[in-house]
């Protein structure tokens, strides 16, 4: 074994740490099993979850350094460590709500290093508990104390670089360094806030959006691949579907309505309410159209999307457009292809049958 220059006091803290040894890998495995099933229950975002065990060297350091301050293997908490990660400061909390709720938190010696802020200590914000697993564990378990800490993605990553470079070290580092890393941990910091308010800002807007489309309130509900998407959620096309596939008996298959989104805007709709006046005021044409498409032919299997589509192409004739539109229509729906512009022939022919066309 390693001589690692310790007084007989540490040399028997290092003994008990080797034939505890085994119980910290088990103590490891349960508390990451705990945690990992509670985290996997719930809608919190974590970017990792990571746990260590200290090295012998590690903690043959330690004990040299302050082997002084504990009287026995118990006292030293931090031999088991576990690192909960999270994309946000607010899910921060929610994970050590979920701590307290699992594990006996040792309070007196935990910490919550945000309530101490220093203007260079940005990645040392992350909370620390020392925890006890609760029964039922065998004590042996149940006795070792392990620290948990919990931070965000890029506290770990500013932690992580100023261990890198050797910062908070004993080294004497000249000002302009200083400088620039706490400019750095202040830009940092903004981020990690930024990325909270604006993940709150979007859930606010999707809330207050689904709001307004379950009350009807179109017309104030900027059309977007968000508001569409809760507006297809009231499945407003799904009449007008049955009505054409009952033309030959079709079974209609799921396709995706967002591509029509870019169609829609190019066709001057902004808002749902123009969507859906858009819809009421096509909405005979666009199954005229269908008759004219379908009613020569046996096609057993239609996409979900025909009835948007015809939508789109009697407003796009309606209001002056033609065979180019139509194809620039294909190609938003379908990609570019030779054969949208084909499909666009046929649909100017098919489409030359209704009355407005006429006019």
């Amino acid at each position: 074994m390693d001589d690692y220059g310790l007084d007989l006091h540490c040399e028997m803290l290092l003994d008990a740490y080797r034939q505890r040894m085994p119980l910290y890998k088990q103590l490891q495995d349960l508390v990451m099993r705990i945690i990992r099933e509670q985290v996997n229950q719930t809608d919190i975002s974590v970017a990792s979850m990571e746990s260590r065990i200290k090295e012998e060297k590690s903690f043959a350091g330690k004990l040299k350094r302050k082997g002084y301050k504990y009287a026995d293997l118990e006292d030293i908490t931090d031999i088991l460590g576990v690192r909960v990660i999270t994309f946000y400061n607010e899910e921060v909390d929610r994970i050590a709500s979920l701590a307290e709720s699992l594990f006996d938190i040792d309070w007196q010696n935990s910490e919550d290093k945000r309530l101490k802020h220093e203007f260079h200590s940005f990645g040392y914000n992350s909370l620390h508990y020392i925890c006890r697993l609760r029964e039922p564990v065998p004590p042996e378990l149940r006795e070792i104390r392990f620290e948990l800490q919990i931070r965000t993605a890029l506290q770990h990553v500013w932690s992580a670089i100023q261990h890198d470079i050797g910062y908070k070290t004993e080294m004497e580092i000249p000002i302009e360094h200083h400088r620039s890393l706490s400019r750095l941990a202040g830009l940092l910091e903004l981020a990690d806030n930024e990325f909270s308010r604006i993940r709150n800002a979007i859930a606010e807007y999707r809330h207050r959006i689904n709001s307004l489309v379950q009350n009807g309130q179109y017309n104030e509900v900027p059309l977007d691949r968000e508001s569409f998407g809760t507006y297809l959620s009231r499945r407003p096309y799904d009449s007008l579907n049955r009505k054409i596939a009952a033309i030959t008996q079709a079974e209609l298959h799921t396709a995706s309505f967002l591509p029509f989104v870019t169609v829609l805007k190019r066709q001057g709709l902004k808002t749902l309410g123009d969507v859906e006046q858009m819809y009421k005021e096509n909405l005979d044409d666009a199954y005229q159209l269908a008759l004219f498409q379908l009613g020569t032919t046996d096609l057993d299997i239609l996409s979900e999307t025909i009835g948007l589509q015809n939508l789109c192409i009697v407003h796009l004739l309606k209001n002056g457009g033609g065979k180019t539109e139509l194809i620039q229509m294909f190609e938003a729906l379908n990609g570019p292809s030779p054969y949208n512009e084909t499909l666009a022939s046929i649909v100017m022919a098919q489409a030359s049958r209704l009355k407005f066309m006429s006019v």
